[in-house]
């Protein structure tokens, strides 16, 4: 591999972490925004959804754009659009021109995505394509870990648009040095006619679906008219855009390479995987800030020892894989740490050190990189060149839906634990036990000596017993949560053994079949 070669790896890798970075980055700043554009919290909220809407829309249309428009216009054109929109963002007078600009930075970014795990796979030969993954795997892992950490440092030092400028020059390093090195994909595919009704079906369809996913905890789901009217208008669109897609010749996304069964199984671990990482970046944090009163940097620090870790994971996968050892075998290994760190989690206490966190986080690290790399192999393994750039962006889709998912479904489930947790405390809450009688007492003195009536001071204890309760509920019912993502791990490794083969007349050696 020659010089140039290797930059434009270390080009679109960059860019790909830029891009995963600013899917968290926002995250721990909504309430600065909030207040410095005058908008409520939940309007804010926004920000994240249509960044998440546009970028889940764009990564399986990035195969077919690439072949209209040619991969190095389409790359570069959307490394610009990024930038430009960052720009914007950090402008913005209000929330909904932010929001607006959001959406078409997201659109910008699924290139920077898919398209660069491309590029990074062609640079490797067939049997190196280990290595690849393990290095665009860095990116994955890398983007979405440490923006939260980025993201706080910049709030809290400086102000929140910075977040956005912080993409610019780095944005047009990439956009400058791919116009000297990226070439043209020697795979294109000549396209005669767009596809537009695939291209209106899925953008309806996925549009809809990420709104429902991203809003319905907010505004209770079903009890809400708009959202019944998009889960219907998701499913009905999305049906038709999988018959249509599987009907003509040149579909905006080729369905047809998910025959593979490789890519298929793949496909959901990935899913599982995205739904894992993006659920335990939100729920960590929140637990740390929230309940445990650290700072967002504080909190980004607590995952810092792991992403080291990862990193030499990340390589040690690469060269497992180069020297034969299975993906599957690999990607067992990760769903073992992963599950292992859930239900470790799932113990913890207002006690629990920042040190028993941070080393309990190590094995969350470790399992998404053991699982990065083997997956992304796994899914290209049994694949054309020509079918990789569709195989990498349907499965880079997957992982951004099963964020979504997942973050959608432990909001939800957390939120019906809290109420049930609550209920129980209150029921024990009585007259007659005699620890809350003791408890309530020493709290009322307390507040009837700093100078309060002794009515006042009895009922601002009362509002301190209902804190300790709400506080209470909110930790068990985030515990629940970690112990639900380790069950959807428990409950789908066993799809590992569907791509596992033995070989007539030998050992139990491990192979990847696609029959």
């Amino acid at each position: 591999m020659n010089f140039k070669q290797k930059l434009l790896i270390i080009t679109v890798i960059s860019a790909a972490i830029m891009e995963l970075i600013d899917t968290s980055i926002v995250n721990v700043a909504l309430s600065y925004m909030s207040g410095n554009l005058g908008s409520t919290l939940e309007d804010t909220a926004w920000v994240i959804t249509s960044y998440a809407i546009a970028n889940v829309i764009i990564i399986p249309m990035t195969s077919f754009l690439t072949n209209m428009l040619g991969r190095r216009k389409y790359y570069i054109g959307s490394v610009i659009l990024f930038i430009v929109c960052s720009l914007m963002c950090g402008q913005a007078g209000s929330i909904w021109v932010l929001v607006f600009f959001r959406f078409l930075q997201g659109l910008g970014g699924g290139a920077l995505l898919s398209v660069s795990a491309a590029v990074v796979y062609e640079q490797f030969p067939k049997e190196k394509v280990g290595i690849a993954s393990a290095l665009f795997g860095i990116g994955v892992f890398i983007g979405p870990t440490i923006g939260p950490t980025l993201g706080g440092f910049i709030t809290e030092n400086y102000s929140w648009p910075w977040i956005f400028y912080i993409n610019v020059p780095i944005g047009i390093l990439a956009a400058v040095s791919c116009y000297f090195l990226l070439p043209e994909s020697a795979t294109k595919v000549q396209i005669n006619k767009v596809d537009w009704p695939g291209i209106i079906l899925l953008t309806i369809g996925i549009g809809s679906l990420q709104t429902v996913l991203e809003r319905g905890e907010t505004d209770d789901w079903f009890s809400a008219g708009y959202i019944i009217f998009l889960s219907v208008l998701a499913g009905l669109s999305l049906i038709m855009f999988i018959m249509w897609e599987l009907h003509i010749p040149n579909p905006v996304v080729n369905l047809r390479v998910l025959k593979s069964k490789s890519l298929s199984v793949a496909a959901i671990l990935t899913f599982v995987t995205g739904s894992g990482m993006f659920t335990s970046i939100f729920l960590t944090p929140v637990i740390a800030q929230r309940l445990l009163n650290f700072t967002p940097s504080q909190s980004g620090m607590l995952l810092m020892p792991g992403a080291i870790l990862a990193l030499v994971a990340l390589v040690i996968s690469g060269r497992l894989l180069q020297k034969g050892v299975s993906p599957v075998l690999i990607t067992a290994i990760g769903f073992l740490f992963f599950i292992y760190f859930n239900f470790s989690m799932s113990g913890m206490s207002f006690d629990t050190s920042a040190r028993t966190i941070s080393l309990t986080l190590i094995f969350r690290a470790v399992g998404m990189a053991l699982l990065t790399v083997p997956l992304s192999t796994l899914a290209v393994s049994t694949l054309q060149q020509k079918d990789m750039p569709q195989g990498t962006a349907l499965n880079n889709m997957m992982r951004q839906l099963g964020g979504s998912f997942g973050i959608s479904i432990i909001n939800t489930y957390a939120a019906r634990r809290f109420a049930s947790h609550r209920t129980d405390m209150v029921s024990h809450i009585t007259a007659g036990n005699q620890l809350v009688t003791e408890r309530l007492n020493i709290y009322a003195a307390n507040f009837h000596q700093r100078g309060m009536e002794w009515t006042d001071a009895r009922e601002k204890a009362m509002k301190v017993i209902d804190a300790i309760v709400v506080k209470q509920s909110t930790l068990l019912s985030y515990l629940d949560s970690y112990q639900l993502i380790g069950a959807f791990f428990v409950i789908t490794l066993p799809l590992l053994l569907l791509v596992i083969k033995k070989p007539k007349g030998t050992g139990p050696t491990v192979v990847i079949s696609d029959h």
